[in-house]
């Protein structure tokens, strides 16, 4: 496997990615659509998940394909940024077809940012217009890091952020990964500097450091230094501050059972690189889709696709975190500071 052009999900024919965000209120929204609607389904395994639309993409549902993924902050207001995408695709005549009528589906998931010391205090949900602007953004090249849904991200010791990784396959097939990293426990060893998606990092993409010889469990030192957070933000120590999200792409040719499958599989890769994963705080969710569905074409090799984006979503959460950067107000590090 090699990695994909632009190293992006967008390495993915036919997808692009916007971003918004607003830095006083530190937080955000981003949105995935394709050139055409695509096949897509959903895997959640964290305990407090937030989402829009996401019933429609079990398999035994009548809806095949789907109109763009949002990937947000705020918390359950930040589902609103999926009207916005909503009201940008309708207004492009995109959407599901019911005689005269165009419904753009959008499912969406968010990540807990509420309590990162940015200004809430607004008269008007901000997440509508975020969604638009995250439309009207949308290109084949991204940003990472403090960008998007990933602006007001927290990682128990770090800035969490904006990630994405991709991998073109033996069989031409091309793999991606797009992740707000945003979780309970730690993306990196004790320490704090060594990643523990160490062993798959491809071409020092997150900073070419490997595994540290140090072992043991990360999560007291990350509860202290959340607990240092949680005093100097006047908040609860116990308040749940978290969510991962991601979305799995791909160009092989799948069903959306399988996408189904190819999402289950790719939470492995959050597993390996954030420790620990899927706690009852995180809403931690994957999004798969497919480009391509399939019809005559053989069945893909689902092994090596699953394989593929666990990997490449272990990446991303790495590489969200390593391409954090400060802003004013900011309550925790950025791993580039924290030396």
């Amino acid at each position: 496997m090699q990695v994909g052009a632009r190293n992006l999900i967008t390495d993915v024919p036919g997808l692009k990615v916007g971003n918004a965000q607003d830095d006083g209120l530190k937080s955000g929204t981003t949105v995935l659509l394709g050139d055409a609607p695509f096949i897509a389904s959903v895997a959640v395994m964290g305990g407090a998940p937030g989402t829009r639309e996401t019933d429609l993409l079990e398999p035994d549902k009548m809806v095949d394909r789907i109109d763009a993924l949002v990937l947000s902050g705020g918390s359950a207001y930040g589902l609103d940024a999926a009207t916005g995408v909503q009201e940008r695709l309708r207004q492009n005549r995109r959407g599901f077809a019911i005689g005269p009528a165009i419904i753009p589906l959008v499912p969406a998931a968010i990540i807990f940012d509420l309590l990162n010391n940015g200004n809430k205090d607004w008269q008007r949900n901000p997440y509508y217009d975020l969604g638009k602007a995250a439309f009207d953004n949308a290109a084949e090249t991204f940003d990472l890091g403090s960008t998007g849904a990933g602006t007001g991200a927290l990682a128990a010791m770090h800035k969490g952020g904006l990630g994405s990784a991709s991998f073109v396959l033996d069989s031409g097939h091309t793999v991606g990964a797009l992740v707000a990293a945003n979780p309970v426990g730690s993306v990196t060893q004790p320490g704090g500097r060594h990643f523990w998606a160490a062993p798959f990092e491809m071409n020092n993409e997150f900073g070419g450091l490997g595994l540290s010889g140090e072992s043991g469990f990360t999560l007291p030192e990350a509860s202290r230094k959340m607990a240092a957070f949680a005093r100097q933000a006047e908040i609860p120590e116990t308040a749940p501050l978290n969510t991962t999200v991601a979305i799995i792409a791909t160009d092989a040719p799948l069903t959306k059972a399988e996408c189904k499958r190819l999402a289950t599989v790719a939470h492995d890769g959050m597993a390996r690189a954030i420790m620990p994963s899927h706690t009852p705080h995180d809403g931690d969710l994957v999004f798969a889709l497919s480009t391509v569905q399939r019809s005559t074409e053989p069945a893909p090799d689902l092994t090596t696709l699953g394989t593929a984006a666990a990997h490449c979503l272990s990446r991303a959460i790495a590489r969200a975190v390593y391409c954090a950067t400060p802003k004013a107000g900011d309550l925790l590090p950025c791993w580039t500071e924290d030396t």
